[in-house]
């Protein structure tokens, strides 16, 4: 019995204990917390889906059950599009593991670091600028947008680490750039931890490193777990967190893939008050290497998605995003989505069948959902959009 599923069988039991809707997952499984230490015991407790989750809040807000400590010990609550409540609880100085990625990347004392992550409801904002603090970093809390005074910042506050998606990243180089006539030479920006994106990213990030004299840096993790992994350098993918439990899963049947099978990444933490064991992150990936314990110790990168969920302008959108829209918006009886792709930009386009003038209404309602803005809102008489969601994106 390894130590870790020994620790993740206490979890599970006190969480069992505060936790209804965790309670019931065990029972409907036939488990008990002490068998989820038992070998294979823990493949027999079936994924919970992200979608499914965000399902279950909706019947059941906030947290559907799954809450497993006092409100009192949580110090934040972040609202992520759906929407999905996620708890952080009080006394994390990680950042729900967020450290890891910066301590090894080297991020420390003396550097600045640009924080360009909404702080607004999702988590990012907050726990890249807690993990780059908790090893000494100075933060500048900026979050997106207005581009030219994060140029200026830059420029003044001799800021050595940017942190953001990779393609606001590029507007403020460009930015950067066209104001100081270059970067390279021209700022003392060392590093950028990045969100990643699909397509080549590796290669976008090698052409970014080479232009603008940096070195890029990269984790997975999600709002429901923290930190999953993180880069090592000289290292392919990534390195789990020793405190997080990773399979790579058949997304049909939940068993576990050995390494080199592409297959949904499912992840039980061993952190307290929020029991997200066997939870399916949506994202499809492949073990590089398993631990001795059969676990997963590095993953490679994202290949893509299980589900019909799009990441857009790094938010998801999911159908049912779209199939609510038309409780808001009155005499519209149908919407779709499609997004492209244009330079750095994620473009949105939105078509509705039923009453005409509606666009302003389902513009604002897709935005309170989704907390994106879409570029084109237009009625049709027929759809060109194929499906709900049509990621068109090309890289």
């Amino acid at each position: 019995m390894s130590e870790r599923l020994t620790r993740l069988a206490a979890t599970a039991a006190e969480a069992a204990g505060h936790a209804p809707a965790f309670a019931r997952r065990l029972a409907e499984a036939g488990l008990t917390p002490a068998q989820l230490a038992e070998a294979g015991g823990l493949n027999r407790l079936p994924v919970l889906k992200k979608e499914t989750l965000m399902e279950m809040q909706a019947k059941d807000p906030p947290f559907a059950g799954f809450l497993a400590c006092p409100m009192e010990d949580v110090d934040h609550v972040f609202a992520s599009p759906g929407p999905i409540f996620e708890p952080m609880l009080k006394g994390d100085e990680t950042a729900i593991g967020f450290d890891m990625m910066f301590r090894a990347a080297g991020l420390g004392r003396g550097d600045v670091a640009l924080n360009t992550w909404a702080y607004h409801l999702v988590p990012a904002g907050l726990l890249f600028g807690q993990g780059a603090r908790s090893v000494g970093a100075t933060v500048i809390p900026s979050g997106p947008g207005q581009t030219e005074l994060q140029v200026q910042l830059i420029a003044t506050m001799g800021v050595t680490a940017f942190m953001g998606s990779t393609a606001y990243f590029e507007t403020v180089a460009d930015a950067f750039a066209d104001r100081f006539g270059g970067t390279q030479g021209h700022w003392k920006l060392t590093r950028a931890f990045l969100g990643g994106e699909p397509g080549d990213w590796a290669g976008k990030r090698k052409r970014l490193e080479a232009t603008h004299g940096i070195t890029t840096h990269g984790c997975y993790g999600t709002a429901d777990l923290g930190l999953v992994g993180y880069e090592e350098a000289g290292k392919p993918g990534y390195n789990t967190h020793p405190d997080r439990l990773v399979q790579i899963c058949d997304p049909a049947s939940g068993a576990p893939l050995g390494p080199g099978e592409p297959g949904e990444v499912v992840v039980s933490t061993l952190a307290r008050g929020w029991p997200m064991i066997r939870f399916g992150t949506g994202d499809l990936c492949r073990a590089l290497s398993l631990g001795e314990d059969g676990f997963a110790d590095r993953i490679g990168p994202v290949e893509g998605r299980v589900g019909a969920a799009v990441k857009v302008r790094e938010i998801f959108v999911y159908p049912a995003h779209l199939a609510g829209l038309a409780d808001n918006a009155n005499g519209v009886q149908e919407a779709r989505m499609s997004v492209t792709r244009e330079g750095n930009r994620d473009l949105i386009r939105i078509e509705y069948t039923g009453a005409e003038g509606r666009e302003d209404i389902l513009s604002e309602a897709f935005t309170k959902r989704t907390r994106l803005r879409a570029d084109t809102v237009v009625r049709v008489d027929a759809f060109s959009i194929g499906g709900a969601l049509d990621d068109a994106r090309t890289y």
